[in-house]
């Protein structure tokens, strides 16, 4: 990758708006949260709504806020934007938990996330990086030790309860994540997953922690597994921007355009704000040669095929 530069084409601001207008983020890190966030849910519910979002997903690696997307959906309808969540398995719902899952799906969730913090992968970078606590965002209180998790038994097969799980989310038709999973990990349980009806199959941020390589993500596109890039990863300002744009395109190249999904992954306190990322990120691919239909197809219709969400017949 080159050197980390600013260099970008002026645009009118209003056009950039025109591009954001019925976008949806699947990577909204907003609060309560035990890490520092510099907005709660009905602030990135409003924020989304002042900027035309269509849907946000909103995440936390601590517990599953789908009984708040519940509420927000209820009494902020008149916002127009659509709050979903999923089920995250670290050590805070027990880990790799079936029940967990099964009351998540019950209550409404989109998608289940395999072991995000708590993932064995997770911790071992953690180890081994001398600086992960400046590439990851840290919790405002020390908190316990995570149990490492992973997907596979000492002897590499999947696990049991992983199976258990695969059926539920396969039965509701929702989104199976990677979670900070290695990709070494994710394609036995991917494998799994499809021999048991998963339809709809995630990898969040596969260049960070997950350890895909370029060819790693032209398999993974050719199996129909969508790739969510993380915008932190590239905006201005970010404490978290680690490529350039010319990697952008390196990654959607691999990924293909209909499988590439831009979510924020925004939300952090001092970094810039979830549609500044959006903004951003779409004068990058305008930069770097993407059509307005290929960046609607990587801000929104690639995302609503994912998690079916329905977008208006025109915008």
């Amino acid at each position: 990758m080159s050197t980390l530069d600013d260099t970008r084409t002026t645009r009118d601001p209003a056009y950039i708006g025109s591009l954001l207008r019925g976008t949806i983020d699947l990577h909204c890190h907003s609060g309560p949260s035990v890490m520092p966030r510099y907005l709660d849910h009905i602030e990135a519910m409003r924020e989304a709504s002042s900027a035309g979002l269509r849907a946000v997903l909103l995440k936390d690696h601590y517990y599953s806020a789908t009984p708040v997307t519940a509420l927000l959906n209820k009494h902020f309808a008149d916002l127009g934007v659509l709050m979903l969540s999923g089920v995250p398995l670290n050590n805070t719902v027990g880990g790799i938990n079936v029940h967990a899952v099964e009351h998540g799906i019950k209550l409404g969730a989109r998608l289940v996330w395999m072991p995000t913090f708590s993932s064995a992968n997770h911790i071992n970078h953690h180890k081994q990086d001398a600086h992960f606590d400046q590439k990851f965002p840290q919790t405002t209180q020390k908190m316990l030790a995570p149990i490492p998790l992973s997907v596979l038994d000492g002897d590499g097969k999947l696990k049991e309860e992983v199976k258990a799980i695969l059926d539920l989310i396969a039965d509701a038709d929702i989104v199976l994540s990677a979670g900070h999973l290695n990709i070494t990990e994710i394609w036995p349980l991917f494998e799994e997953a499809r021999k048991r009806g998963v339809k709809r199959l995630l990898v969040n941020h596969p260049t960070y922690v997950v350890d895909a390589t370029l060819d790693d993500m032209r398999q993974l596109a050719k199996e129909g597994v969508y790739m969510e890039h993380s915008m932190c990863m590239w905006v201005p300002g970010s404490k978290f921007r680690f490529y350039d744009p010319e990697f952008l395109r390196d990654v959607i190249e691999a990924g293909t355009v209909d499988l590439t999904i831009l979510g924020s992954d925004l939300g952090q306190k001092g970094n810039p704000t979830i549609v500044e990322g959006f903004r951003s990120v779409i004068e990058t691919a305008l930069d770097i040669g993407y059509s307005e239909a290929d960046i609607r197809k990587m801000t929104s219709t690639n995302a609503a095929r994912l998690m079916n969400i329905e977008l208006p017949a025109s915008r």
